[in-house]
């Protein structure tokens, strides 16, 4: 083992005798006493020699390992979720494409209802008019039947209302066929 001179020339303190404990008590602690310390700073650079020489070959291999592999794993990770971000749009697209179609049939199939359903209104329309038409027709018929034979009923009711009124006027009752000549020159 390596001592340097400095261990080698021991100097010796005067040792005391402790008055409580009854040891016998040295000047300074050997570690801070500067006589030893070119001994150890070389046992220091030994030492950080040696600690350095196992982290090189032991502990920063394993180090780096550690880390190229979380260096790997955190790239395969992005890798995997650029590629889902990439099917979450892709999907997210067909599904608006979907979308998109199913709002277009839905409009279609709206619009072939409202169609429907204007042709049926119209149909019935057509119907209830022509039934009304109908109606309205057989109406005036009866209408004009009754116009007409109440035009017949006026004529006789003129020819009979002129007799009345000649009769009291002049007191004497005309012929019929006086009446009717008469009502006839009038309308």
């Amino acid at each position: 083992m390596f001592v340097s001179s400095a261990l080698a020339q021991t100097e010796t303190a005067p040792a005391t005798v402790h008055s409580e404990t009854g040891t016998a008590e040295h000047a300074a602690f050997p570690p801070f006493n500067p006589a030893y310390f070119p001994s150890q700073i070389l046992w220091l650079a030994i030492v950080f020699y040696l600690f350095y020489l196992f982290l090189k070959r032991v502990g920063l291999p394993r180090v780096g390992s550690v880390l190229e592999t979380r260096r790997e794993r955190i790239a395969q990770d992005l890798d995997q979720a650029a590629r889902m971000k990439d099917e979450a749009d892709a999907a997210v697209a067909a599904y608006e494409q979907d979308l998109a179609e199913a709002r277009r049939r839905a409009a279609g199939i709206a619009q072939q209802a409202h169609d429907a359903a204007r042709r049926e209104a119209d149909a019935r329309r057509a119907e209830i008019e022509a039934s009304l038409d109908a109606r309205l027709a057989e109406a005036e018929k009866r209408i004009d039947s009754i116009k007409a034979a109440a035009m017949q009923d006026v004529g006789a009711i003129a020819v009979e209302t002129t007799g009345e009124i000649v009769r009291r006027l002049i007191g004497a009752t005309p012929r019929d066929e006086e009446a009717k000549a008469a009502v006839a020159a009038v309308s």
